[in-house]
């Protein structure tokens, strides 16, 4: 039942997403970040079968990386954007990967910006976007609260309101959710919103 959402504010934009890390009937675990740090300026909230979703935005991390490693300057958010369509696009026909996208950027001469890409390499730019079965009342929640030029503490108590509302409302929803944001002063993570730990192991006697 993952969950990953995201909008845009004044200056900044947040991606959030739930930390389960789950199969069939399964709980493995419940610290998995599904939000990359794409680079110092971009923020990757993927979901999809974990398989598709780790190898996937590795590689175009690394592929971002490396285009700023040859030239020198590193790739726009909007072209990023388009990088990532085409390699889903060029899969597509090939072996398509089962993840969809949530791309938050800041550049220096544009500001903040989100992308909306599908595992069919839909591309949209977007003021706010969702994916999994918590997009329906994240959707819901920012269709109704979401405003352009949000304060960063708005933006922040409308994610809270989202999760709250996926745990009150989801027949099985995630317990942990990660926030990042990206500003002018980089990405990084903002918050955790946690309602149960990962259990120590505990030695044999």
């Amino acid at each position: 039942m993952e969950c990953v959402f995201g909008l845009v504010g004044n200056g900044f934009a947040v991606i959030a997403a739930d930390t389960s890390a789950v199969h069939s009937i399964l709980v493995h675990k419940s610290n998995e970040d599904k939000v990359m740090i794409l680079d110092s300026h971009k923020l990757f909230g993927a979901s999809g079968e974990p398989g598709d979703r780790v190898q996937f935005t590795e590689y175009i991390q690394k592929n971002v990386a490396l285009y700023q490693f040859r030239n020198g300057i590193p790739l726009t958010t909007a072209a990023t954007a388009n990088f990532t369509r085409g390699e889903l696009a060029t899969a597509l026909r090939k072996n398509p990967y089962s993840v969809n996208i949530l791309l938050a950027g800041y550049d220096k001469d544009i500001g903040p910006s989100l992308y909306f890409i599908d595992y069919i390499a839909t591309l949209h730019k977007v003021d706010k976007g969702a994916f999994g079965y918590g997009a329906y009342f994240s959707l819901s929640m920012m269709d109704r609260h979401y405003h352009s030029g949000m304060s960063l503490e708005e933006a922040i108590d409308l994610v809270d309101k989202c999760i709250v509302e996926i745990r009150s409302r989801l027949v099985v929803a995630p317990p942990n959710f990660v926030i990042k944001i990206v500003d002018k002063d980089g990405a990084r993570e903002y918050a955790w919103r946690e309602t149960i730990k990962e259990a120590g192991v505990v030695a044999a006697a």
